[in-house]
């Protein structure tokens, strides 16, 4: 098996991930999935009112949509791919072997999607009237298919992460996409990106239109009732979701959407949220029933707290199915489940392909230690970064020198403790050798505050408060 020595060590490995993740799904919901039926709906409605400023408005939209869609949402898509099969090349190459004519195909709708952009946009103007305006109308029809046929197949493969329902026993694609998740959480991203779409169309409105005209205030009416219409099937698409989820991944949610730090906050979190989606929903009550009392700054405010939802949704969504990859199947760590009890019995070094040590001595025991903590545990943790081992242990058993048997409990049941953590993938001289790379790091760190402390200005000036001269 192979496992990459690729060691992002400030930032996380696993917040690279998550990062462009995110961004590309901010992109994507609002911007691809659900603006462009919004689009073409607004474009179609400007020729039957035979009114141009509907037209206009969506033409403006539409131009930003090909910015940002084309740009950042291409290449966070490609940064994805490239993280994920750097990082994580046990997980990616899993879901390829069981997904890969659902990716071929994903690939194939991707390519179409972005032609029909193009020809959608850069023809708007040249396909104004008539036959061909009707044309323009029917490419705008297609795009909206094909940016949502993305979702549908790419939600096939996330549900499975999170539950391959009979998979495991069949092995046969149809039961890995028909899993027990892909329905509803393609209805909860359906349902949330349309909804997220109109706000960010009514955000656009205030660019587009001009402040207090007639037009803006009818803008304002149809971006709040297309994002109110979704919002009422929303709501039951994601109580489906969430009943669906596993009671085992359930357990995970308070660390899930916050920190552990912050863990027993969870509930207040909770009623936040609820009454974030409250507030866009009053928002978008007034923007039909009042839009002239909505002002230009208040535009904004439910597309942010839209993002904000999603951002944590995906937050939750990544980390309740700890501590694997693939439910039940793969570990976070890049260890399959079956393959557990030969590395406990064996160790993970004879086995693993990038490391510098296969076997551990007396005298390369902290370098075979490194090995091992990346092997079996830089996906999710670094050493001075975020997340970093050194100060986990040192929040766990104080600043002083930890005690190697204490560590080597912990280790040996951490999983048991920690439900979001794999059990650790190694024998016992494994298990000592990334105790004592984890001694050695703490000592390293322990000098560097201490030079930090001795060359201080307060130290260099003689406060007694330092105990140096």
């Amino acid at each position: 098996m192979d496992f990459p020595q690729f060691f992002l060590d400030f930032f996380g490995n696993r917040l690279l991930i998550a990062v462009i993740a995110s961004i590309h799904v901010f992109i994507n919901h609002p911007l691809a999935v659900g603006a462009y039926p919004l689009i073409t709906l607004l474009e179609w409605w400007g020729r039957r009112t035979n009114n141009p400023a509907w037209d206009n408005l969506a033409y403006r939209i539409t131009f930003v949509l090909f910015i940002v869609t084309t740009t950042v949402g291409a290449l966070t898509g490609v940064g994805i791919w490239f993280t994920t099969a750097l990082i994580a090349p046990f997980g990616i190459g899993s879901l390829l072997r069981v997904f890969f004519w659902a990716w071929f195909t994903e690939w194939l709708v991707f390519i179409s999607e972005v032609v029909l952009i193009m020809i959608y946009y850069l023809t708007w103007k040249r396909w104004a009237e008539g036959a061909l305006k009707k044309l323009h109308l029917g490419f705008g029809l297609f795009l909206s298919v094909f940016s949502w046929f993305t979702m549908v197949i790419i939600v096939a493969i996330l549900g499975f992460m999170m539950d391959p329902g009979s998979w495991p026993v069949t092995k046969t694609f149809i039961s890995a996409v028909a899993n027990p998740l892909y329905l509803p959480q393609l209805a909860f991203r359906t349902t949330y990106a349309m909804m997220l779409a109109g706000l960010l169309a009514w955000f656009l409105i205030f660019f587009f239109t001009k402040k207090g005209s007639d037009f803006r205030h009818r803008a304002v009416h149809f971006a709040a009732t297309w994002s109110l219409a979704w919002a009422v099937p929303f709501i039951p698409a994601a109580l489906w979701y969430w009943k669906q989820a596993p009671e085992t991944m359930l357990a995970n949610i308070n660390v899930a959407l916050l920190t552990q730090r912050f863990m027993n906050w969870h509930e207040t979190l909770a009623v936040i949220m609820l009454a974030t989606v409250g507030v866009i929903i009053l928002v978008t009550v007034i923007g039909i029933t009042r839009p002239r009392l909505i002002p230009g700054v208040v535009l904004l405010i439910p597309f942010v707290l839209g993002i904000w939802l999603l951002g944590h949704f995906e937050r939750a969504r990544e980390f309740i199915r700890k501590p694997y990859v693939i439910a039940d199947y793969i570990y976070s760590n890049g260890v399959r489940v079956e393959e557990m009890p030969v590395f406990q019995r064996d160790g993970i070094l004879p086995y693993a392909t990038f490391v510098k040590h296969h076997s551990i001595t007396a005298t390369n025991k902290i370098e075979a230690g490194k090995d091992v903590f990346l092997v079996t545990c830089s996906r999710c943790h670094t050493t001075s970064g975020i997340n970093n081992i050194v100060s986990k242990f040192n929040n766990l058993y104080g600043p002083e020198p930890w005690d190697e048997t204490v560590l080597k409990a912990f280790i040996s049941t951490m999983h048991v403790t920690r439900t979001f953590m794999p059990p650790f993938p190694g024998n016992d001289k494994e298990a000592e050798a990334m105790i004592a790379y984890f001694k050695e790091l703490q000592n390293n760190r322990q000098l560097i505050y201490d030079a930090q402390a001795r060359w201080s200005p307060r130290a260099i000036n003689g406060d007694q408060t330092t105990g140096n001269p």
